[in-house]
């Protein structure tokens, strides 16, 4: 058993970490951020749930690329080949679901 405060965790780089759990193959991570990723495809579906903050989040969609404002508690869920990018307006806390290993 464990508690987690997500809105006091920080990390000493951007997109740092902190894991929760990997079950069935599946890792739930708690990330922060003050700073763009990278645009990429993920092995397999990913919950992406924007836990403090807001982020703009940019996705392909029949190759025209579409952006979503993300707000705390909003929920972006991308299937197997959506390609993707998350852009932090400031600092967020972002927790992740998606297979082990993924991007």
């Amino acid at each position: 058993m464990k508690v987690i405060r997500s809105h006091e965790f920080t990390a000493d780089r951007a997109w740092g970490a902190l894991d929760i759990a990997t079950m069935n193959g599946i890792t739930t991570r708690l990330h922060w951020t003050n700073e763009p990723y990278k645009w990429h495809t993920n092995d397999g579906e990913e919950v992406f749930v924007v836990l403090s903050g807001q982020v703009e989040m940019l996705y392909k969609q029949q190759g025209e690329v579409c952006a979503e404002l993300l707000n705390a508690g909003d929920i972006f869920y991308a299937s197997v080949g959506t390609e993707h990018v998350a852009h932090p307006k400031g600092e967020a806390r972002i927790l992740v679901v998606e297979t082990q290993g993924s991007v």
